[in-house]
């Protein structure tokens, strides 16, 4: 099948209100053309310079995703035009996006990195800190960041009970947040598991081989 036809096809499976990314990370320009000229307009990319590469080349009015692990010392490089970082994962970070948001007037939007998996080798705020950080109002310090919500990586793990209790404790901190904070998007899901995402009331998703096919 065509990444046309992929896209369709996953758009028609999904709730309305579900928010498709597009994982276009390692993958050529002209896929995401492909992509683009059947109405796609959100794409992530996880490194800082394939991400800036893609935005000079393609139509301004795609919205980019950063979704990977971002460093502090490379806000600056998209603060001007990154849609929605769903990769925030620690205060040095929040406090960088804001530096970088005033510089240039403009509010950026996030999302929290929350480490559902309990995996040291993950990045991504503890659910305690989380809480710590919302209760105590630290997020409300800063004008030029905008918190969106929460975003959540399951394990790698075939046991879908896992990665089932680990979506309900993200959305379990996403309802006890969501009013306080006027909290509304939730990005849980990739390609192997976005179904139980859903179903645990994510509401962005983020895919790469199911539009695209498999990474070289």
């Amino acid at each position: 099948m065509s990444i046309s036809e992929n896209l369709k096809k996953i758009k028609k499976s999904i709730p309305e209100k579900v928010l498709l990314v597009a994982v276009s990370k390692t993958k050529p320009v002209n896929d995401l053309k492909i992509a683009y000229r059947s109405g796609h307009l959100d794409f992530g990319e996880n490194k800082i310079q394939e991400l800036i590469l893609k935005h000079e080349t393609l139509p301004k009015n795609i919205r980019w995703h950063m979704i990977g692990h971002l460093q502090s010392n490379k806000v600056k490089y998209i603060a001007s035009f990154v849609y929605l970082i769903h990769s925030v994962d620690s205060l040095k970070l929040i406090k960088e996006i804001n530096k970088q948001g005033e510089k240039i007037n403009r509010v950026i939007n996030i999302l929290l990195q929350v480490d559902i998996s309990n995996d040291s080798t993950k990045y991504g705020f503890s659910l305690n800190e989380i809480n710590k950080l919302l209760s105590d109002n630290i997020i409300n310090n800063f004008n030029f960041v905008s918190l969106n919500g929460f975003m959540g990586m399951a394990s790698f793990t075939s046991n879908f009970n896992i990665i089932e209790n680990q979506f309900k404790s993200l959305n379990d901190l996403f309802e006890k947040h969501k009013s306080n904070h006027s909290l509304t998007m939730l990005s849980m899901g990739m390609s192997g598991d976005y179904k139980i995402a859903i179903k645990n009331n994510s509401n962005i998703i983020r895919l790469g081989s199911n539009i695209f096919g498999k990474r070289n």
